[in-house]
C-alpha cells in the first residue's frame, strides 16, 4: 500500500499564514470590556487557590448587564478586577483600551479615577460620613482636578443627584439618609468623573426589595441617560431578571448566559419579552452544561458527542454502551 505523501508547506507559505493571522482582528478588539482566559491565584496559609481558571468575558459599550454566581464562585475577584482594586495574575484583561495586566500604582490609580466608578454593598464604605451628599459627589471631582473642580464639580454634582432622585438630599449627611438615599448618592459619586464603566458589587444586598427596585431604577437611568455601560453583580433573582444579559460564573469561568429581548405575539400583537439561555463556549472549546442537565441523566466524568449536520449530540457515557449514540436519550441538541 502506497504511504500517503505530505505537503511540506514553504517558507513563503508560512509567512503568508503568519501575515493574515495578524491581520485578523483580536478576542475583544471591539467590546469595552474584554477578558481573555484570565487566571487569579491566591495563596492562604500555603495552599494555592484559583479564584478565576481561564475566564472570558466581552462586554459591549452601553450594555446593562449582571454577573451572577454562587460565593466563592469567582465573581467579586472578577469584578475587583475590573475595578483596578486587584491584579490578575494570568491572562488578558482591557477596559476602555486600558491593559489591567500592564498597569502600574498610578496608572491604576488613574484608571479608577477616570474609567471605571465603583458602588460597594455597604453604604457606609461609599460615602464619607463628614460630608454632605452634595460634598460627597464633589470630591471625585476635586480629587481628579482639572476642568471638574471647583464651580463646574458643584453644579454637576447636583445634576446627578436631579438625576437619581436624591436632590432633596444634598446638604444632609448619611446618618441623615435611608439606605436607599445613600445608595442612590453613592451612585452618584461613582458617576461624578463621567466614567465609561459603573461596576456594582450586590448593591441591593443591604435592602429590602422596594427600596432595591429604585436603585436598580437608579442604575438604569444612569445607562439610558448618561450611556454608561453598567455591571452589576448581584444574589437578587430580581434585579437579574431585570436587565437584558444575565451572565453566571462557576468555578471560576463563565458558565451560562440569559439573554431577554422584547419579541411581537404574531397572534395578539402584543409585547412579550422573552428569555433564552445560553451554555457559554470559551475559548478553548470548553462548555460548562448546566448542574441540573448533567444530575438528571447522571452525566459524569465524560459524555459522548456525535457531530451533526446543524447540531452537536451529548450523551451520557454508560458502561454498556456499545459506542453507538443511535438509541441513546439526548441530553442537548
Amino acid at each position: 500500500m502506497t504511504e500517503p505523501t505530505t505537503t511540506v508547506p514553504t517558507l513563503a507559505e508560512l509567512e503568508r499564514r503568519a501575515a493574515s493571522r495578524r491581520a485578523q482582528p483580536g478576542y475583544g478588539h471591539d467590546a469595552l470590556i474584554s477578558c481573555d482566559r484570565l487566571v487569579r491565584i491566591f495563596t492562604l496559609d500555603g495552599v494555592e487557590v484559583q479564584a478565576l481558571q481561564g475566564l472570558d468575558l466581552l462586554v459591549r459599550e452601553g450594555e446593562l448587564m449582571a454577573l451572577v454566581g454562587a460565593s466563592g464562585s469567582g465573581k467579586s475577584t472578577l469584578m475587583n478586577i475590573l475595578a483596578g482594586l486587584d491584579e490578575p495574575t494570568a491572562g488578558a484583561a482591557k477596559v476602555a483600551g486600558r491593559d489591567l495586566m500592564a498597569m502600574n500604582a498610578r496608572d491604576r490609580l488613574r484608571y479608577r479615577q477616570e474609567v471605571v466608578g465603583f458602588v460597594w454593598q455597604q453604604t457606609a464604605r461609599n460615602l464619607l460620613p463628614y460630608l454632605t451628599a452634595a460634598q460627597n459627589v464633589v470630591l471625585p471631582m476635586r480629587l481628579r482636578g482639572g476642568r471638574h473642580a471647583r464651580r463646574a464639580g458643584a453644579e454637576r454634582a447636583l445634576e446627578l443627584l436631579e438625576l437619581l432622585s436624591v436632590a432633596e438630599c444634598r446638604g444632609r449627611r448619611p446618618q441623615e439618609m435611608s439606605g436607599g438615599q445613600q445608595q442612590r448618592v453613592a451612585i452618584a459619586v461613582a458617576l461624578a468623573n463621567e466614567p465609561r464603566v459603573l461596576l456594582a458589587d450586590e448593591p441591593t444586598g443591604e435592602l429590602d426589595s422596594a427600596t432595591a427596585e429604585q436603585i436598580f431604577a437608579a442604575f438604569r437611568t444612569a445607562n439610558e441617560q448618561l450611556g454608561t455601560t453598567v455591571v452589576i453583580v448581584t444574589h437578587d433573582q430580581a434585579v437579574a431578571q431585570e436587565v437584558r444579559r444575565t451572565v453566571a460564573i462557576r468555578d471560576g469561568r463563565t458558565s451560562t448566559e440569559v439573554l431577554r429581548r422584547t419579541e411581537v405575539d404574531a397572534a395578539t400583537g402584543q409585547e412579550a419579552l422573552v428569555a433564552r439561555e445560553y451554555a457559554m463556549l470559551d475559548r478553548a472549546g470548553r462548555l460548562q452544561l448546566p448542574a441540573d442537565y448533567t444530575q438528571a441523566l447522571d452525566m459524569r466524568d465524560r459524555v459522548l458527542l456525535e457531530l451533526e449536520p446543524d447540531h452537536i449530540g451529548i450523551w451520557p457515557d454508560r458502561p454498556e454502551d456499545t459506542g453507538s449514540a443511535e438509541n441513546a436519550p439526548a441530553a442537548d441538541t
